[in-house]
């Protein structure tokens, strides 16, 4: 992993995940708002963007790389984690890991039960459609579905292109498959869910699951939102979200 600094060192950390396939500057226009009042570390995940050459292996392996450099640079702990997608499966798996590694979580679309079918057409999907993503025309139809922003396509189709068939197979393995742990349940970190709703179907089971595990936690429904768009697309309204369940 490759870690981003922004911000004041001395300000409370928060950790910004991106989600699988995308890199830092997904977040780049929620990371500039944040930075005024917090230290912001963002990571680039193992086979994304500039760690393109380092194969993502798994989700619980990234986690504990995660927690590595909390320990080495922030005594074991941040005042929060967000991610989306494979970064909201990373924080869920570095929050059962280390039960005390934040105060709080925002976890955008975070798959949590496995699925075995759903694993095996992703892998087949990926592996048939590797080639394609070294073409402009295939990054655009992905970037538009991903919502990316049109002056960060340059970014998308550089790292898509550089991402190796092994990360890009792990990925979608370990993405559709990740099982959280029971471990979870001693999380001490106050825990916020974003889902939009055109997936709460799909949602619905891992929601569930970690209610069950953490009755706590807080669901918010973005009305119109396709997964990981939230903290990508709405910075203002991520922003002062995470100044409401932390103030």
């Amino acid at each position: 992993m490759i870690f981003k600094e922004f911000g004041t060192i001395s300000a409370p950390t928060i950790v910004l995940l991106h989600e699988g396939g995308l890199s830092w500057w997904s977040l780049m226009e929620t990371i500039e708002l944040l930075k005024k009042d917090y230290h912001i570390v963002a990571p680039i995940i193992d086979g994304h963007g500039e760690d393109a050459q380092t194969t993502f292996l798994s989700i619980q392996d990234s986690a504990r790389k995660l927690i590595q450099y909390i320990d080495e640079n922030n005594k074991g702990s941040v005042f929060a984690m967000g991610g989306s997608t494979l970064g909201a499966q990373i924080v869920v798996e570095a929050l059962s890991q280390r039960t005390d590694i934040a105060r709080y979580a925002i976890i955008e679309s975070p798959w949590v039960i496995p699925s075995k079918s759903l694993t095996f057409l992703t892998v087949l999907a990926g592996k048939l459609a590797y080639r394609l993503y070294h073409r402009k025309w295939f990054a655009r139809i992905r970037a538009r579905e991903l919502s990316i922003k049109k002056q960060h396509f340059i970014e998308y189709f550089s790292d898509t292109s550089s991402m190796t068939k092994d990360s890009l197979i792990n990925i979608a393995v370990n993405h559709t498959s990740y099982a959280v742990s029971d471990s979870l349940k001693n999380t001490r970190a106050n825990v916020m869910i974003i889902i939009g709703s055109r997936e709460i179907k799909r949602m619905d089971p891992s929601i569930h699951k970690l209610i069950d595990m953490i009755p706590e936690t807080k669901v918010f429904i973005v009305p119109g939102m396709k997964p990981g768009e939230f903290s990508m697309i709405h910075s203002t309204e991520y922003y002062y979200l995470l100044k409401r369940i932390t103030g």
